[in-house]
């Protein structure tokens, strides 16, 4: 049986490079990596990008979303037969018609509204969408609070904006009422409540892990999340 090439993708405010502990451990054991660069710019387009990369993968493929990476695989793994597993790390995992931005209200607790700042940037139309960035000065507290601040301080600078219109658009699929369902829950997440992430690993039937953790458990707690991967890729 070929062995499962494990997709990664990022989510808000994130990298690829925020995968790399990760990486270094699934490498370890044998596994082939992607860590896939997510746009942020649009669920749809998202998911498309994403879906294309699945695409390009020979053989079964184990797709891991963090944070609104999760609502992309979601979509991005609808009708594909080559993916044996979706994990979901610190992340949305919607239904139909939901999306992020609806899900992290669905109960209290997230702080992330106050502590973002929006930016215009140029679309091809010739007008104008709006971005948002966490502030630098509150990154720490806000998205990686058990991360060594002066690794904080580097998510910070090189944190990629994500388009407010990506969390206000809705899922047109998802993916996890037909594929194998895992969940890593962060109790000490401060962008999407726990109350919400139990929420949705719950109604997916999730096979799921809690952990003590910020928003940023890929950085902070790698081996957990590589744990949780294996397992999937296991199955």
């Amino acid at each position: 049986m070929t062995a499962a090439t494990i997709v990664l993708v990022h989510g808000a405010f994130a990298d690829a490079s925020s995968w790399n502990g990760v990486i270094e451990r699934l490498r370890a054991q044998g596994h082939s990596v992607i860590a896939a660069a997510n746009p942020l710019r649009g669920l749809e387009s998202d998911a498309a990008y994403i879906a294309s990369v699945v695409d390009s993968v020979e053989g079964p493929c184990v797709l891991v979303g963090h944070s609104y990476g999760g609502s992309v695989i979601t979509v991005a793994a609808e009708g594909k037969a080559n993916v044996t597993a979706l994990v979901y790390v610190a992340a949305f995992i919607p239904d139909e018609n939901e999306s992020a931005l609806q899900l992290t209200d669905k109960y209290p607790g997230s702080t992330l509204g106050p502590n973002t700042r929006p930016a215009s940037y140029p679309l091809s139309d010739g007008s104008t969408g709006t971005e948002l960035y966490i502030r630098q000065d509150q990154f720490h507290r806000q998205f990686a609070a058990d991360v060594p601040a002066a690794t904080a301080e580097l998510m910070a600078a090189t944190q990629r904006p994500v388009a407010l219109a990506a969390l206000q658009q809705t899922a047109t699929a998802a993916a996890w009422k037909s594929v194998s369902t895992f969940a890593l829950l962060t109790t000490d997440d401060q962008n999407i409540p726990i109350e919400v992430q139990r929420f949705m690993a719950e109604r997916a039937g999730a096979d799921t892990v809690e952990i003590s953790a910020s928003h940023a458990v890929s950085v902070s707690e790698p081996q957990a999340v590589a744990d949780l991967i294996l397992r999937a890729v296991e199955r």
